[in-house]
């Protein structure tokens, strides 16, 4: 049946307008950051002065940057790894207290992670992770695994069984068949659990603020931090900066990786 072609010139309005409304705000954030702006680094003309402040804030945008990429290479390893295996674990495996411990995991979507944050800034003080960035890095992964389980779990119930039997047949075992056979097939939904954690550790300022000092401060947390001391008036042109190199590695993995985070997204759909 052919769309008539009416109907697929307002289609592509309204794709249109909503892609304009989606990115009009990113366009006048990396606008303001190099516009003049009163009580700013760059109050006259146009420039890089508010990426200057930035870049000598406090410990300075290389330290927060590094804690930033340590926090979130932690995140989406341990994301990946765990995931994988757990959603392997679900999927494949028959053993008592499976379902249980698959409903167990998703309940971790109903805990306020807030509501966790001080027992767990006591507990870390008693085994040496406080104030530290693999802490951080792991209480992100714990929340992260509700989601990342599921889609993982999704993506191997997709995957016949007959592959990983065909592989046993030849001698592998079951880590040996994950391995081998069923991780290049679910790399997809890999992607997409390592883009999420990324993405969540990446832009994260609650966790970074109960369990990080000034030193070990991330991006998003010393943005928050960033204002000047006269009268206590925000600097918005330095805060706009940040925002702009926050948003750069987001916005590039997106793009590069968006093929394989749509397909995670639908493994599972249907199964065969």
């Amino acid at each position: 049946m052919t769309i008539p072609m009416w109907k697929r010139v307002i289609a592509r309005t309204l794709e249109a307008i909503l892609a304009i409304i989606f990115i009009s705000p990113l366009i006048w954030v990396v606008v303001s950051s190099f516009s003049p702006q009163p009580g700013s680094a760059q109050s006259n003309g146009w420039g890089v002065a508010n990426y200057l402040t930035l870049f000598g804030y406090q410990e300075g945008l290389p330290v927060y940057l590094l804690n930033s990429i340590i926090v979130s290479l932690v995140a989406v390893v341990f994301s990946v790894v765990v995931c994988t295996l757990a959603g392997y674990s679900f999927s494949r495996f028959d053993y008592p207290g499976r379902n249980l411990g698959f409903m167990v995991t998703l309940s971790i979507l109903m805990v306020p992670y807030a509501s966790l944050l001080i027992p767990l800034m006591v507990w870390y003080k008693n085994i040496g992770l406080n104030d530290s960035l693999l802490g951080v890095g792991l209480v992100i992964t714990l929340f992260q695994l509700p989601m990342s389980t599921f889609i993982m779990r999704n993506a191997f119930d997709a995957i016949p069984k007959d592959m990983e039997e065909a592989a046993m047949v030849d001698g592998c075992n079951s880590l040996q068949a994950l391995l081998r056979i069923l991780v290049p097939v679910v790399k997809p939904s890999m992607v997409t659990v390592g883009l999420l954690a990324f993405l969540e550790a990446w832009n994260n300022f609650m966790i970074p603020l109960y369990l990080s000092s000034s030193g070990k401060a991330t991006l998003p947390l010393a943005l928050v931090n960033m204002r000047q001391q006269t009268m206590g008036v925000i600097d918005y042109g330095a805060t706009e900066a940040g925002v702009v190199v926050l948003l750069i590695p987001c916005a590039v993995l997106f793009l590069a990786l968006q093929k394989y985070y749509v397909k995670g997204f639908m493994a599972g759909a249907v199964k065969g």
